[in-house]
Formats: structure tokens, sequence, C-alpha cells
């Protein structure tokens, strides 16, 4: 591995996961990125899990929306080419969003609703507390909802519930592979057959699975897990991980430390995986291989959310500080292939980032899990750097472009 900057203030960072004193350690453990039980941790009355691997369909009254503030439903129209697709952290739904006007209805597609993702057919993959939902785009409706194999106890909502987090389809859309929370334990990674509807693995994977990727030629599956520091690579045929640990900090901080992977994107060019560390470091990791380098970064600010441009442009949503006296605030980070960034400040934290088809916007998600979030999106003119905010669905974290 290539040797990190080794500034003054990295020096500091490092030492400071390394030997944390007893009350920032306890501090930690009950701040964002820790586990824990936070008070956003909150439990919500939920309906009783299905524990068999069946698919639950939705009858159409539960399939329709509930329209967001001042909208009216609209499942049966047709949804525009380019339109927004938020999932609703703190509700249980998904809200579409025209990007130029705001909110146009929602969904109800379970408990907390994580990440998801939107496959060539028009279907949504939605990662929620209860189970994976099925939402046909078109038509607005939700049509499946898949239960998970793996028991991650009572659906509740708050950054630290059990359920479904990252999520990805496979490139011919026959698998939809989504990251499973269980509270306390290591996570999972389940394979839904996106034909029958019904999970058709678990596969064990690390703690707080925030993220999952999928390779270029879909022979490989990425699972980034949070609070294990490491990236599970599950090979799409035979289903056996390996584990490769991600950690350029260390991890005598333990699980109470800050410095943990949390997104990773696939590069275009050569199927490494890129996973950003607090605006300082890039972990460029061969998933092949397990070896890795690390890169400078310039933001200088917590990191979570990530994409990646056709030609290899980088965006990372940078959250804001970890430690005030020291860190940055939240940023969106727009990083060509040559490794020259540009940084555009954002109002507040945010979570997630998707770009429009033709590569001239950033859609940065304001439904950030810890303290902070907000009730939108901030669209960025990648061009320009300029940004505006727009109203979007209820703490949005997910988000894809239709």
């Amino acid at each position: 591995m290539r040797t990190p900057r080794t500034g003054g203030r990295s020096r500091r960072r490092c030492a400071r996961s390394r030997s944390l004193p007893a009350a920032l350690v306890a501090a930690a453990l009950l701040a964002g990125c820790a586990p824990g039980t936070g008070a956003a941790a909150r439990t919500a009355p939920a309906p009783a899990r299905t524990t068999p691997a069946t698919v639950r369909t939705a009858r159409a009254p539960d399939g329709a929306g509930v329209a967001p503030r001042g909208t009216a439903p609209t499942r049966t129209a047709p949804t525009p080419h380019g339109t927004l697709l938020v999932a609703d952290f703190g509700a249980d739904t998904v809200t579409f969003v025209d990007p130029a006007g705001g909110p146009t209805g929602s969904v109800r597609v379970g408990t907390a609703p994580y990440g998801l993702e939107v496959g060539p057919d028009g279907r949504a993959w939605v990662a929620t507390a209860e189970g994976v939902a099925v939402v046909d785009t078109r038509t607005r409706t939700r049509v499946a909802l898949v239960p998970y194999r793996t028991d991650t106890g009572r659906p509740t909502t708050g950054e630290y519930r059990g359920g479904g987090m990252g999520v990805a389809l496979a490139p011919d859309g026959s698998r939809a592979y989504v990251g499973v929370n269980v509270p306390g334990r290591n996570g999972a990674l389940e394979v839904v057959d996106t034909r029958q509807l019904e999970v058709t693995a678990a596969v064990p994977v690390g703690r707080r699975p925030f993220d999952v990727d999928v390779s270029r030629d879909g022979r490989e599956v990425y699972a980034t897990g949070h609070d294990s520091f490491d990236v599970t690579v599950v090979p799409a045929d035979s289903l056996r991980p390996r584990r490769i640990e991600v950690a350029p900090y260390g991890t005598a901080g333990g699980l109470g430390s800050w410095l943990k992977p949390h997104y990773a994107a696939v590069r275009p060019s050569d199927g490494r995986l890129l996973l950003p560390f607090e605006g300082e470091r890039l972990v460029v990791l061969d998933p092949r291989t397990g070896t890795s380098t690390v890169e400078p970064m310039t933001a200088n600010t917590h990191q979570h959310g990530t994409a990646v441009t056709p030609d290899g442009t980088l965006l990372v949503v940078g959250t804001g500080p970890v430690d005030p006296a020291e860190d940055g605030p939240a940023s969106l980070t727009v990083r060509a292939p040559d490794g020259r960034e540009r940084i555009v400040p954002l109002r507040g934290p945010h979570e997630d980032v998707a770009v429009s088809a033709d590569g001239r916007t950033a859609y940065v998600t304001g439904g950030f899990t810890r303290d902070g979030s907000w009730d939108g999106i901030t669209v960025v003119d990648l061009g320009t750097g300029t940004a505006h905010r727009l109203a979007a669905g209820h703490r949005p974290l997910g988000i894809a472009v239709l």
C-alpha cells in the first residue's frame, strides 16, 4: 500500500482513532457512525414479520402511495424520463420527484427504506426494515414485498435499525443483492431472484453493510461493512464470501471509531473499488487480489455517499465535520479520473448522490441518518458548481434517476 499523506492533522486523527479517551469513546458510541442505540434508534409500530422467504404481494390500495405535502397521488400517471426516486428513510414511502418542480407522488413500501436501485424494466428494488419492496415506477404501485431470510428482529426506525441497507442489481437484472443489517452482529448479503420474487440465498458479510456494488461483468458482488472495516467479496456463482479489511486509519479505535468505510464505487476503467475516507484518503482496492493503494483527497470532511460517471469521474458526499475543531463543512467532491478535485459547498449534512443521464447534474439527498437531516435534495450543476435546494420526500436517503 502506498503511504498516505502524513500531515500533522492526519497524525492527530490517527492517534485519536487508536487511543480515544474513555469519555470520547463513550460519546462516539452514542454518535452517528458508531453502532449503538442513540436517540435516532426509535422503535416504531410495524406489521408482524413473515419469516419464510416468500413473496407478499401488495393489494392495489396498499401499493398506492400517500401524497407528500400538498400533492395528489399519481400512481396511474406515466413517469417522465429523468424523474428522481428517493427512499424516505423517515417514513415508509418512496417519493417521485420532478427535478425541476419537486415531489409528484409517493408509494408506500415498508418501514424506513434505505437504499434503492432501479432496473431497465422500470422496477425499483427498495431495501426497507421489513423486506425488499418491488415498485413498478411506471404505474407507481408496490407490486411485492419480499421478506428477508435473515432474522433482523422487529422492524424499527432510526440509524441503527435492522433490515436492508445497500442494494444493487446484477447487470442482466436477474438478481437483486441486498445488504441486511442485524443489530449488534454481522450482517448478510441476501440474493433475490427477480423473476420468482424470493430470496434464494443469504451470505454472511460484515457489520452494517451500508453499500452493495456489483462488478461490471456481474461476476462479483461487494458488500461494504461499515462497523467491521471491510469489504466482503462474494462471487455470483459460488457465493463463497471473502473478507478484505479496508482501514487506512487502522482499527485500533474499535467500533467507536468514526474512521470507517461507508460507500464504495466501482471504477469503470479497471473494476477497482473506490472508497473515500474523511476527505483525506481514497482507498483504491483491487477486489481480486485484495491489495490497495491510498491516494490523497482534499475536502477535509466526513464522507458518505458515492457515485461514478461512465468517464470515471467520482462524486463523494461530505457530511460535515466529525471534529468541528479540525474538519471542514459539508460538500460534494467532484474528482476527475486524473485525481484533480473540485469541492462544491453544501448547506448542511447530506447522505447519497446520483447523477443525471447526461452527466451534467448531481442530486444529493438531505436525509442524513444522524441529526441535521432535512426533507429535500440539493441540485448541483456540475459545470458551474452552482447549487440549489429542492423539496423532496421525508428524510430522503437512497436516490435513483429514472
